[in-house]
């Protein structure tokens, strides 16, 4: 709890001082999709240019909070600061892989899982995906069911996390490297 506090204060101080002063009220009232919605609408309009790495933060924490698909696209229109980074947060697209060619680490195969292509570690190559389950309909579900740091060819799990560790599987693409 404290590190999600002090992780988002450390993205509102990234504002000016009123504007981050309101995205750290949210928190405290308990808005926080709101004051995702706020911190990403602050970074653009003052145009304040951002890591990579912390546009990752951005997509991992709506992610956790429920508002990735709505912050995505805007979180993708951040400006830049045109370093290099760790990571590459990568546009979700047509890069959706059938779960049937990536194996477990137990060997077993989620087959049934569609795995989409969210951040790549630069360093090593390895990528965090969300995995989502294919709707009737013929969608993917709205919320990832899991996520999965896989081997640079994509071809192996090497790590998996339940549905409401988002924020350790980002840690661990940015700190296991092989």
């Amino acid at each position: 709890m404290i590190d999600d506090v002090e992780r988002w204060n450390r993205l509102a101080a990234l504002l000016p001082d009123a504007d981050a002063r309101t995205v750290r009220d949210c928190w405290d009232i308990g808005e926080q999709e709101a004051g995702l919605g706020l911190l990403v609408s602050g970074i653009l309009t003052h145009r304040l240019p951002i890591s990579e790495t912390v546009r990752a933060q951005l997509s991992v924490l709506a992610e956790d909070w429920g508002e990735r698909e709505a912050l995505a696209p805007r979180i993708l229109r951040c400006r830049g600061d045109g370093r290099a980074s760790v990571v590459e947060l990568i546009e979700h697209g047509s890069s959706a892989v059938g779960g049937a060619s990536v194996r477990g680490p137990s060997g077993r195969d989620p087959a049934h899982l569609v795995l989409v292509p969210w951040i790549a570690c630069r360093r090593c190559g390895q990528v965090l995906m969300r995995a989502h389950d294919r709707e009737p309909w013929g969608d993917l579900s709205h919320l990832a069911r899991r996520y999965v740091v896989v081997s640079p060819d994509r071809s192996t799990v090497r790590r998996e996390f339940p549905a409401d560790a988002v924020s350790h599987a980002f840690e661990a693409l940015l700190n296991e490297c092989p």
